[in-house]
């Protein structure tokens, strides 16, 4: 992931991050809150002498303060932007927007977003239709303002949103800054997300000018950039050509070939990307979450993996059948599916193992911890002296110095999974 990492001159970075901070929604401190709230328990002022509180009235107090507390209001984020943040329907279906996913990350009691990005948009357009002055209007003191264009304002043959990213564009981008600090408000620049577009097997760069002007903005103003649009280009090249089509509006059956906007998977993918840009500028954010935002993949990720040992594997187990009598002294047939067996310096083993009817696995003593996870079928399971009757969705653990031993039942195939920690 790239950023920029500056700090508004208006408020702080922690006073977002610290969702404790009383001046993100009041600016008074808590002393004055609880003195406030003690005025308001006792219609009076505080001028009781030394040595003579007033229990009840101070309990009253408590009270009032812990319930502003409880129902204190969330902080906001703002999004302004285009048709790759904005909302669609279930009539737009698969399309949908990063912002449209953002709120996933965040607990609703706690940060609440207002999407305002809109399909077709550019930093020019936005503004003369009010979009800007709408957000502006509602902006507080303690929010946040996310801004992401530059997919249309790229769009030359369209006068109405056309913006040279030498001139233009940054000059409307100053307008968005001052926006939000006029109000007390944190912008943060977002570059435009990457499209999908190849040409002979390199992803192109579709934003380079505008992505360079808004980085240079935001050093220049000291304010924070999440670069969206390099995180996402290195997450399309992590995942390859054909991998990266069906998080866009690839779809073959509506004859639709779009590597612009996204898919409900791609627009979750995206909105992770920015969240994890957010973290990364502004880590006290990371306990605040309520999903992780460990996504995406590094700008060297080619190269890493060319310096892989070893390969990453796909097999398939009709390649790896093995027909074997039952392990450890068990009655047979079984079908034994030893996966990725070949594989150098593995330090986990998986197994699948099909008990045929009749078939188990003999009572033996374990070294070392193993866990079955049960695909399908019935079984009577030994452990410890103990028997337990074993179907589809239980997962055994047999941990070392413990005895276990499993057989079929019924007429269906017991069907397991092994995995156990590889011998040294």
């Amino acid at each position: 992931m790239r950023l920029s990492r500056s700090v508004s001159p208006n408020i702080s970075l922690n006073t977002v991050a610290d969702r404790t901070t009383p001046h993100l929604r009041n600016h008074r401190s808590p002393a004055a809150d609880f003195r406030r709230a003690v005025q308001l328990a006792s219609n009076q002022p505080l001028t009781d002498p030394p040595g003579r509180p007033h229990k009840r009235r101070l309990l009253i107090a408590m009270l009032v303060l812990c319930s502003r507390l409880a129902h204190a209001a969330p902080h906001r984020i703002f999004i302004a932007g285009d048709s790759t943040a904005a909302e669609y329907g279930a009539e737009r279906a698969p399309q949908a927007g990063w912002g449209q996913m953002l709120q996933g990350w965040f607990e609703p009691a706690q940060w609440k977003v207002h999407n305002h990005a809109k399909g077709g948009r550019s930093t020019r357009s936005f503004i003369a239709e009010g979009r800007l002055d709408a957000i502006s209007n509602d902006l507080q003191r303690g929010d946040v303002l996310l801004i992401q264009f530059g997919h249309n304002d790229a769009k030359r043959e369209d006068p109405t949103r056309y913006t040279d990213p030498t001139t233009d564009y940054i000059q409307f981008l100053r307008r968005y800054l001052a926006a939000a600090r006029d109000k007390g408000a944190t912008p943060i620049l977002i570059t435009p997300a990457a499209r999908s577009l190849y040409d002979f097997g390199a992803l192109l760069d579709t934003h380079g000018r505008y992505t360079l002007a808004m980085q240079q903005l935001a050093a220049q103003e000291h304010v924070d950039l999440i670069d969206l649009n390099a995180s996402s280009s290195d997450w399309i090249r992590a995942l390859g050509e054909q991998a990266a089509k069906p998080y866009f509006l690839f779809v073959p059956e509506k004859n639709i070939t779009d590597g612009t906007h996204f898919s409900r998977a791609g627009a979750t993918a995206i909105a992770c990307l920015v969240v994890h840009g957010w973290v990364q500028l502004q880590p006290a954010l990371k306990p605040q979450l309520r999903r992780h935002a460990d996504c995406g993949a590094a700008p060297d990720t080619a190269a890493q993996r060319a310096a892989q040992a070893h390969p990453s594997l796909v097999v398939h187990e009709r390649d790896l059948a093995r027909e074997q009598p039952g392990p450890h002294g068990g009655a047979g047939p079984t079908t034994a599916y030893p996966f990725f067996a070949d594989a150098p310096d593995l330090t986990c083993v998986l197994r699948k193992r099909v008990l045929h009817k009749g078939a188990g696995i003999g009572l033996h003593l374990h070294d070392k911890d193993e866990i079955y996870d049960i695909v399908s079928g019935r079984g009577l399971y030994a452990l410890d002296g103990k028997h337990y009757a074993v179907a589809a969705g239980d997962a055994l653990l047999t941990r070392p110095g413990s005895t276990h031993a499993l057989q079929q039942i019924g007429e269906d195939p017991l069907v397991l999974l092994l995995a156990y920690t590889a011998s040294r």
